[in-house]
């Protein structure tokens, strides 16, 4: 194949997202620049840490983002910063939460220099281009020549999956796609994915390849639950969350539960219709107002609540704490009184982020329990508790080792990312098969089982692990 493609991150896991196609001529695009996480390294060995651009940029033609998650952005500053000049194209909804993103990322990560932030936002803005979906966008013209077109993903709002059309010759085309991450069926307040028609070539995630969700229905039953054991106990639910996708997706959730339970005891004293809900991150707050912004892009279930009266987003059992002495206040307030509450707070890995006070104060407390609502990549504060949180083991956070008390649950049906099922159903729906399907964004069990699938489904596929 006169293509060729390069994985710099999202090989050896799920973090890091960036992809090459090059040209027979040399000239490439690249599919997302996000940062590394947990545990996880780069193809070529780099780091955890790493954050230098390591590959050559002098024939990079276009950045194609397929959706704001760190991991698919997170070094784009670096990017710029590497001598990048050409276009990013994303969806409308991603050109606006992008900027936002990359500021919260720059201050916590790289600067709190205000006027240094708003430099290279200037610059991100520059060269942000909009792409609306499902139209299509000349990127390098002449031949070999590429275009690209932008389709719903339902992974997060303004997600997308890439298609390029790659004009090689006279009568020579190759269409390729990459999947981004592309979201389960019933994600709410987003529409479904629909397969592409046909490909050559398939850049497929695999992060939940060796797994499928549990329903809907299910998973918010087992929610309610939840809350409801936290509650029982006079404690706090902690749910560990990303601040755009899984907290608004929570929140609907929520808000959906509060309504039709309003009157039924959450717990001895306290009705649902009383029930506090804390969101405790200004940029989760902010994603929330964008997502209220982009009605638009909501799917008819969401349209429909809000045509009845209802804010699935901004209810009012609902808070959001602002400033940081605010949220130091309500994380002792909660850690010291018998006060039910639901708290959401980043990072959703438990990296960073306020979320940690809230461990640091709430694990060694059995009245209090932790939710992890997400995927948590090795290495990572999340992972350990959710692995060792069980077994009444500890956990280190910011150099501390803080023993683990607290109740600790996992609901796989809230990830954003589509399961075993629904990955194979991207593939077995496409009218025309591709020759060839690459998966990466995956652990190793998660990758090996979704291979060994594909090639038992399509033996006429050739499915390739980088």
């Amino acid at each position: 194949m006169p293509l060729s493609f390069t994985h710099h991150g999202a090989v050896d896991g799920v973090t890091g997202s960036c992809h090459q196609l090059t040209l027979p001529d040399g000239q490439s695009v690249l599919i997302d620049c996000g940062l590394f996480q947990g545990a996880e390294t780069s193809s070529d060995g780099a780091g955890v840490n790493q954050l230098e651009i390591g590959f050559a940029l002098d024939q990079v033609r276009a950045l194609i983002v397929t959706h704001v998650h760190i991991d698919h952005v997170g070094r784009i500053p670096y990017l710029l910063a590497a001598g990048y000049k050409g276009p990013i194209y994303c969806s409308e909804a991603s050109a606006l939460l992008l900027p936002l993103v990359l500021e919260d990322a720059l201050k916590v990560g790289f600067t709190r220099n205000q006027a240094l932030i708003q430099r290279v936002l200037g610059v991100l803005r520059q060269r942000i281009v909009p792409l609306p979906y499902k139209q299509w966008q000349t990127v390098i013209a002449g031949v070999p020549g590429l275009r690209v077109r932008l389709s719903p993903a339902g992974h997060i709002l303004g997600s997308a999956y890439v298609e390029l059309d790659v004009q090689l010759g006279p009568g020579q085309k190759q269409r390729v796609v990459f999947s981004g991450d592309l979201g389960a069926p019933y994600t709410p307040l987003l529409p479904a994915p629909r397969a592409p028609m046909a490909a050559d070539v398939v850049v497929l995630e695999s992060t939940y390849g060796d797994r499928n969700h549990e329903p809907r229905k299910l998973r918010r039953q087992r929610l309610q639950a939840l809350c409801e054991h936290a509650f029982g106990n006079r404690g706090t639910l902690l749910v560990p969350a990303f601040s755009i996708g899984r907290t608004q997706e929570l929140l609907y959730e929520l808000e959906e539960i509060i309504h039709r339970h309003r009157q039924r005891p959450a717990a001895p004293g306290l009705a649902w219709g009383e029930v506090e809900v804390i969101v405790d991150s200004p940029l989760a707050a902010d994603f929330t107002a964008g997502y209220a912004q982009l009605k638009s892009h909501w799917d008819k279930e969401a349209r429909r609540k809000l045509a009845a009266g209802r804010h699935p987003l901004a209810f009012e059992q609902l808070t959001t704490v602002a400033d940081h002495a605010a949220h130091l206040r309500m994380v002792d307030a909660l850690a010291r009184s018998a006060r039910p509450a639901i708290v959401i707070a980043a990072s959703g890995m438990c990296s960073g982020g306020r979320i940690v006070n809230y461990l640091k104060a709430m694990l060694g407390d059995a009245r209090h329990d932790v939710l992890f609502c997400g995927y948590q990549a090795a290495g990572t504060p999340g992972r350990d508790i959710q692995t060792y949180g069980p077994r009444g083991g500890y956990v280190e956070l910011d150099g501390q080792r803080f023993n683990i008390r607290a109740g600790v649950h996992t609901l796989g049906g809230f990830s954003a990312h589509a399961d075993q099922k629904d990955l194979l159903n991207f593939i077995g729906r496409m009218h025309t098969q591709p020759r060839q399907v690459r998966l990466v964004h995956g652990d190793d069990d998660a990758k090996r089982t979704l291979a060994a699938l594909l090639r038992q489904r399509h033996p006429g596929v050739e499915v390739v692990v980088p």
